[in-house]
């Protein structure tokens, strides 16, 4: 591990961030010369982390605003607007200028870089789940994102059973090839991470790769920044909160084919992870346990709906035959065109009486953004703009498979 790397997670002070700017060669220390993939500039680059960076801006609302203005910067430049029409009590907070670039320079000072959906070192599954991050901050090699991974997750508090059982599958599959991802947290996780530590391993954390959690696994995070990847979609010094985790069990189950749950209780977050991964179209694991600890709980009702039950790492490997991540994904992002279009005319495109019949189609409980077009008549276009609109005001609430609410 280089020295700058060493001197990674441990809580460095924001006033030990370079004060030169973002520097203008940072791509060319993430790719070779005649390299033929994409990457974006530092132009665009900045501009991606400083509207996924503004209050209300989630990957699908970045999405969305990207899609439809043609680059970050005029995305940017049409908030303010945007958050008025859709019924903000106040001002939409605008990440700064210099803001970002505090971070900037704290994340390529910290050994770490940023890597854009679409380029060669982002996780090749990940950008195939709905709305998938637009920026991830990365540490290790990048070359465990083109492999196939499975995630293993569990219990915290877990059985010594557990960790045997969770030791012995994560050294099988790396035996076999297969990337292990987990979120670093205490018991099944940390022991995944140990166990692949040398044949690939993904941690993927909740809050930022500067303030790690928790605390007795910083130890482990530095061996992971070494020999495998550490991922977070947060700023760099952000300190991760209880609803941080939901995001990142999220990216847990993007970033694999498959996820196996050891050990988890009725209201455990690992089941929100096969969650995902059920709605990401991806396979859920897992081992059976004892009907009186109820540590299995969670992992019993799994199976009972249909998730393949594992006893051995060759469960998973007979399942994931033909799995290989598409290397060359190319989203439409990388394509921005910031030179081109007019001003986006919000009156021409939204007449009042379209957003009123939209909005009026909406409530408390979620429903499928198609069935809203049918509902209330509008374009899908005008639906877009629509749901932008109160997302950005703080009035939108997002849920799985493409549907949306109003919050109360």
């Amino acid at each position: 591990m280089t020295t700058d790397q060493q001197d990674m997670l441990t809580n460095m002070a924001p006033d030990q961030a370079l004060s030169n700017g973002h520097s203008s060669d940072l791509n060319s220390q993430n790719h070779g010369s005649g390299s033929q993939d994409q990457y974006l500039t530092d132009r665009q680059r900045f501009n991606w982390l400083r509207l996924i960076r503004c209050d209300n801006v989630g990957p699908a609302t970045f999405h969305d605003l990207c899609a439809h203005f043609g680059s970050a910067e005029k995305a940017l430049d049409a908030l303010p607007t945007l958050s008025r029409r859709g019924g903000a009590k106040k001002s939409v907070r605008i990440a700064t200028q210099q803001d970002v670039e505090t971070e900037w320079n704290q994340i390529y000072q910290g050994g770490a870089r940023l890597v854009a959906l679409g380029e060669p070192d982002y996780p090749q599954d990940l950008a195939h789940i709905h709305a998938p991050p637009p920026l991830l901050t990365i540490v290790g090699d990048g070359q465990w994102s083109h492999k196939t991974a499975v995630a293993i997750v569990g219990s915290r508090n877990c059985s010594a059973s557990g960790l045997k059982l969770t030791q012995n599958i994560a050294r099988d599959l790396g035996q076999k090839g297969i990337v292990v991802a987990s979120g670093l947290a205490r018991g099944i996780d940390t022991e995944a991470h140990k166990a692949s530590l040398y044949t690939g391993t993904i941690a993927i954390v909740a809050g930022g790769l500067n303030r790690i959690y928790p605390k007795e696994n910083i130890k482990l995070a530095h061996a992971i920044a070494e020999n495998g990847l550490l991922v977070s979609e947060m700023p760099w010094n952000w300190q991760a909160r209880a609803q941080d985790f939901p995001r990142r069990n999220r990216i847990i189950s993007g970033v694999a084919a498959g996820t196996l749950v050891i050990e988890a209780a009725k209201r455990s977050g690992s089941l929100i992870t096969a969650r995902y991964a059920l709605e990401q179209g991806r396979e859920v694991f897992a081992i059976p346990g004892s009907p009186l600890d109820p540590r299995s709980d969670g992992t019993n009702h799994l199976i009972k709906q249909g998730a393949c039950l594992v006893c051995e790492a060759d469960d998973i490997l007979a399942a994931l035959p033909n799995h290989t991540p598409s290397l060359k994904y190319q989203p439409p992002l990388l394509r921005e065109n910031a030179s081109s279009s007019e001003p986006f005319d919000f009156e021409d495109a939204l007449p009042v009486k379209s957003r009123d019949r939209f909005i009026q189609s909406l409530g408390p409980t979620p429903i499928a953004i198609d069935e809203l077009v049918r509902q209330s008549g509008v374009s899908p276009s005008q639906a877009q703009i629509i749901l932008l609109e109160l997302d950005l005001a703080g009035r939108l609430e997002r849920h799985g498979n493409q549907a949306v609410s109003l919050k109360p």
